[in-house]
This record gives structure tokens, sequence and C-alpha cells, in this order.
């Protein structure tokens, strides 16, 4: 796995250990191990049931439009939120949208615990790490501690795929000319580098070690001196003119820099295994709820109660922990679970209670309903405001001139694809549905969004062009196929868990997996 290699090697046992350990939670190489194993047992599970998968190339290239065709607008927005201010709602109001709207209010089931809880911090507090410890792991993962030589550099690049080499490189020639006479790099490369992404930056690659470019870049670079410009260098991509701007030696940082974080990294380990191997111990010792008690008050614990909490809400004491709240809405009163892993560590609890859903009384949530009524009153606000506005706004030579004389503001967007953010809209289906309908020029009526309404004009459109979509294709499809695996699968195994009563056939999982 590229994680445990260097320079295409095995990084060594003890890094690879090293490395184990500093997950959260610390792993061993047991344990890692039969996770792959388990990982590669459903992948193979996955490929037998979704192969068969495939998407027709109209269909793709649809989507591939759909995701890649961008606009550019000008945006007014009325936001829901700047006219909350201006409205209000009476008790009266919040009856009526109360009576109307019962069902949005529900109270869902709520289940209550007692738990006892192993607490990893605590037993942090008390875990001492010897110095000499602290002095092996480093001396052990010296690599871990050193920052290898890294060096910072610009470039341009002339791509010479599809092209004429010889004229290309001509060109690169003459581009290399005026960069060793002394002309500004960086406007060089902002005028001339085919990589965009670098150019726009006046071909500033930042910091970079050993093998993160390829084989040629990486022999040139690394053998340049600060301020040297490089002669052409020929890779698959093209011909690149190359700046070092700076260089870094490799650095070992000692180990006075970083025996509090080893300190804390052993303590935290030490202490994990100490929790676990205790919940494994106290889980064999409670069978019934009155367990609980007898047992924590042996070892210094305490069991705490948590109030009701409905799945989606943290648990009193425990804050997020999903293995618990599953747990929770599994079992029956009375009944004592195994131990259970929490963010703070180790739980064992049992079912105190649970509350039915019910629908409340409107005393119980007046005000989530006040709130509710206010939003909409604003949205309908931003609504009636935007219709107002944009009727002058279409009727206007000008619409950002148009827009400042209503004392508004028309933010301008860079080019952006669908599901991309909208200034103080955030992510608006509605107004991204309209604008890839609208030609360029156009202004659109009132849009409502969930946060308000927006009126936007048209500044430009990219389409993906015949060549983009030629170049893209089957990579695209692999990612799409991918995609819909992935969803099908999902959705197969929720299925499979919630209508089945799962035996797993070992011998015939592997007959079909291989």
């Amino acid at each position: 796995m590229p994680a445990f290699q260097e320079n295409g090697a095995f990084i060594g046992e003890a890094r690879y250990n090293q490395l184990l350990r500093m997950q959260r939670p610390p792993m061993s190489a047991q344990e890692f191990e039969d996770s792959v194993r388990r990982g590669l047992t459903v992948e193979k599970l996955r490929a037998a049931l979704t192969d068969w998968l495939s998407v027709a190339d109209n269909e793709l290239e649809q989507e591939y439009r759909r995701r890649n065709d961008k606009v550019k607008l000008a945006v007014v927005s009325f936001t829901a939120d700047s006219f909350r201010p201006q409205v209000s709602a009476s008790d009266a109001d919040v009856a009526t949208y109360f009576e109307a709207h019962k069902a949005d209010f529900k109270i869902p089931e709520k289940r209550k615990i007692r738990y006892l809880l192993i607490d990893i911090d605590g037993i942090r507090a008390k875990t001492v790490v010897p110095p000499a410890d602290v002095e092996r792991t480093y001396n052990n993962s010296i690599e871990q501690y050193t920052t290898p030589e890294q060096v910072r550099a610009s470039h341009i690049l002339l791509k010479t795929e599809g092209k004429d080499d010889a004229a290309v490189k001509a060109k690169a020639e003459e581009v290399l000319k005026q960069a060793k006479a002394g002309a500004d790099f960086a406007e060089l490369a902002k005028k001339n580098s085919e990589d965009e992404q670098s150019a726009k930056n006046g071909g500033d690659l930042d910091y970079f070690g050993r093998g993160r470019m390829v084989p040629e870049f990486d022999q040139a670079v690394f053998a340049m001196q600060p301020n040297q410009t490089s002669d052409l260098v020929k890779t698959q991509y093209g011909y690149h003119i190359i700046k070092l701007v700076d260089k870094k030696v490799a650095t070992t940082k000692p180990l006075a820099e970083v025996r509090q974080q080893i300190t804390d990294q052993l303590g935290y380990e030490r202490a994990q295994a100490q929790a676990a191997d205790l919940a494994q111990k106290l889980e064999k010792q409670i069978s019934r709820p009155g367990d609980l008690d007898s047992v924590a008050k042996a070892n210094k614990l305490a069991v705490q109660e948590s109030g009701f909490f409905a799945r989606d809400e943290p648990i009193l004491g425990l804050g997020p922990a999903p293995e618990a709240t599953n747990k929770a809405f599994e079992m029956k009163p009375g009944e004592v679970s195994g131990a259970l892993r929490a963010s703070r560590g180790f739980v064992i609890e049992t079912l105190v209670s649970k509350q039915d859903p019910y629908v409340p009384k409107l005393d119980e949530v007046k005000e989530r309903v006040r709130d509710e009524v206010i939003k909409q009153k604003a949205r309908d606000a931003s609504k009636q405001k935007a219709a107002e506005i944009a009727a002058k706004l279409k009727a206007a030579p000008d619409f950002e001139k148009a827009a400042k004389a209503a004392g508004l503001e028309a933010k301008t967007t860079e080019l952006i694809s669908r599901d991309s953010p909208i200034p103080d809209l955030g992510v608006a289906p509605a107004v991204e549905e309209a604008a890839f309908k609208m030609p360029v020029g156009g202004v659109s009526e009132a849009i409502a969004t969930d946060n308000g309404t927006a009126v936007i004009k048209v500044i430009e459109k990219k389409e993906v062009t015949p060549d983009e979509w030629k170049t893209a294709k089957e990579r695209f499809r692999e990612e799409l196929l991918s995609d819909r695996r992935n969803r099908f699968f999902g959705s197969y195994m929720m299925k499979a868990k919630k209508g089945m009563k799962i035996d797993v056939n070992r011998e015939t999982l592997q007959r079909v997996i291989g």
C-alpha cells in the first residue's frame, strides 16, 4: 500500500507499527490486516453484485455536460434573514400555523439509558510514560520526525500533445532565451505557460519533495541552485522551463521538540489499551441492570443516567456516540449491552425506558412554531421585494447600475458549475435551473430559494466542447459507473439488513467471490 512505502519500498516493521499506533483509535498490525482482508472481501462481493451495471452514451454525455457546463452570473439577493426584523408573529399566527403543520413538530421516539463509562481521558491522567519509552519510540521512528529535502520552483510549460514537437520546441527556446536574459519569469509564465493552474500564479509550484514530479522534472529541479533557470526539460507533457526559487535541506526535529507529542501519543495508546481490557473484563461481570452499580462501585466508576434522547441527538454525558445510540434503540427495557465504543471510551448500558413518538401540545413547541412563522413571513417579504425590483432590473440597460440605484449590490460569480455556492444564497438549485436555461444577457424573474429570493443576469456561458467530451468520455464513464455501483451496493445492503435475517454461508460466499 502506498501509505506504507517510501520510494517504492516497504517502510519497515518498526515504522509500520508506529503509524498504526498513531491511528485514532490505535490499531495493531493484526487488526489492520484483518480490516484490509474484510475490505477485500467486501470489494469482491460488490463486484459480483454490480459488474452488470452500465450507462448509455447519451446519458453519459448528458450527465457530463450537467456537471461541467459553466455559467457566470450577476446576482442580486434578498436574503430572508435581512427581512426578519421587519416581521412578527402574533399568538394567533402561531396557533394557526401549528394547526396546519402539526406533523412538522412531531416529537420522535426517545430512549433513556443508564450507563457505565470507562473514560480513556480519566485513565490517561493516571498513566505515567517513562522517559526511556519516549526516547526508544523516537529512535525507532526517526523518519517520522524528519522533513526531507524540499524545493520551491516556478515553471513554464508548453504542451506537445497533438502538436508539432519541433514547433513547440522552437517557441519554448524563444521563451527560454527571454528568461535567461532576465525577463520577469512570473510574467513570462502568465503569458506563455499552458499549465493553467500554476500560470495564474506566475508559474509557482510551491514547495515539494522528491518524487512529486515526473522523473525528468524531478531530476532537473533537484540539481539546480536557487535563482537558477534551467535549460529546456522535456517530459511526457511537453517542454518545461524551470526556475528554482528556494531549496530547503532535510531536517530532523530534535527529541526535545517532540517529546511531549510522543509522551501524549504513548499515553493515549496505553490508556486506550487499558480501557479496552477493562471494558472486556467488566462486560463479563454485567448481565443484569443491577450489576452496573455493584461493578461500578467495585471499580471506582460511576453509573450515569442520560435523560431522554432521540436517534439524532447526543447522549447526556457522552455526546455523539453512534454505537450507544443504535444499541439503545435496539434493546428492550431491562436488557444490558456489551462494551460499546464511544468517543470518550467504552460504554456498558441498560435501557431504562422509552418514550413513543407524539404530536406535542402547542405550549411545548410554541417558540419553535413562532420561529417558523417568522421565517415564512421573512421569505414572503423577500419574494415581494424581489418581484418589485426584478421588473426594474429587466427593463434597465445596465443591470449592475440599476441594482446600485435601488440601494442593492449585484455580486458577480466566477464561472460556476451546478451545485456551486452562490453569494449570500449558498447552493440554490432553483437559481441554477434558471441560469442554465437563460441566454447570455438574460435577466430572470424573482427566483425563490431556501434562504430568500434572487434576481440574476447571465453574463457568460462556457459549455463543454466536442474535443473536451471526446477526451473525458471513457474516464468519466468509469467515474459514473463507480458512483452508481457504490450507490446500488449501499442500497442493496441496507435493504438486505432491514428485510432479511442474514446467515453467512462462508463456503458459498467463497465460491461467489473467489
